[in-house]
């Protein structure tokens, strides 16, 4: 085993969106992440958190994300603390901000996985440790780095790719993907009915990152804009905490499927899919799209580990 420093200039540092995040930052990350992947896959043992520990706040359920974070936390030596609303006071019978300065005395880290960003900048604000978004309302950063990875696995380079998310241009991936797309120089489109297309406050926010990087952003319910995408990715058409809305966006958002007349669409035959899952096949993709061998989904969920361990060794 090895118990090697990782030196890192982002110690200290929280992640709650990629927004503060400059472009050649967000890189450093990410050949970490190429870097832990590449000793897991060696069979590498490392105790780079050997004497820490983590709380694991969750609001929401998780397969991927609470995974990712326990196992990659714990092979390193680190002690992981996972803790539901049932587990602790978060926001009820304590403030959000009394939890933070508790959980900093006795944390290395916290990751919050929730509904509300308010609360992962607040547990940030007042609890002197580094906090890291597991998923907000808002945002899924951690989500998005192997989202990027993925690409740069399969494309080899970033800058100049197009990718088009199908469905839901309101919800935290589309947003999320729109910020670190125009980032990174990557073409970002949305193919969303008008109702669902994204609030003017991330788009606001992304064109100035799109002009220095050369990227652009194109937002429509034509079909015609996923031509020439690289990359078609979807999300559920229902996210936790609408399900009453069930019948309702099935029928808005059943034009917008990713289905083989989509991606044939796209005019090219190395047109890849992604998911950040879990899927509902059937609804927002067909299981003919998810199971072919355009889909990297499994590879995307694989590097979600990565990520996270890269993110969290970054931080730490």
């Amino acid at each position: 085993m090895k118990a090697e420093k990782f030196k890192s200039p982002f110690k200290g540092r929280s992640l709650l969106n990629w927004i503060d995040w400059k472009r050649e930052e967000i890189e450093w990350i990410l050949d970490k992440a190429f870097l832990v992947k590449k000793q897991s896959h060696n069979g590498e043992v490392h105790q780079r958190f050997l004497g820490k520990t983590i709380a694991l706040i969750f609001e929401k359920r998780s397969t991927r994300t609470r995974s990712s974070f326990e196992t990659a936390f714990g092979e390193e030596g680190g002690h992981p603390v996972f803790m539901s609303t049932d587990d602790i006071q978060l926001g009820g019978k304590e403030s959000v901000e009394d939890t933070a300065r508790v959980l900093g005395r006795m944390f290395s880290a916290i990751e919050f996985r929730g509904f509300k960003q308010e609360h992962v900048e607040l547990l940030a604000k007042h609890s002197g440790i580094p906090v890291i978004n597991g998923l907000t309302d808002s945002f899924h950063p951690t989500q998005v780095l192997a989202d990027i990875m993925t690409l740069k696995e399969q494309f080899g380079t970033l800058k100049g790719l197009s990718v088009c998310f199908c469905g839901d241009g309101r919800n935290n991936m589309a947003r999320s993907l729109m910020l670190i797309c125009a980032k990174f120089g990557i073409n970002f489109s949305i193919f969303a009915p008008k109702e669902l297309s994204p609030d003017e406050e991330i788009i606001k926010i992304c064109t100035p990152f799109a002009k220095e990087s050369g990227a652009s952003i194109t937002i429509s319910d034509e079909i015609s804009v996923v031509k020439g995408a690289d990359c078609l990715y979807t999300d559920v058409w229902v996210s936790m905490g609408e399900e009453t809305l069930k019948d309702e966006r099935t029928k808005l958002l059943q034009p917008y499927q990713v289905n083989r007349e989509l991606m044939a669409a796209t005019g090219k035959s190395s047109t890849i899919f992604l998911h950040c899952l879990p899927a509902v096949k059937g609804q927002e993709v067909t299981e003919e799209v998810f199971e072919s061998n355009a889909s990297r989904v499994f590879d995307q969920a694989e590097n979600r580990k990565h990520t996270i361990k890269a993110i969290m060794l970054a931080l730490i």
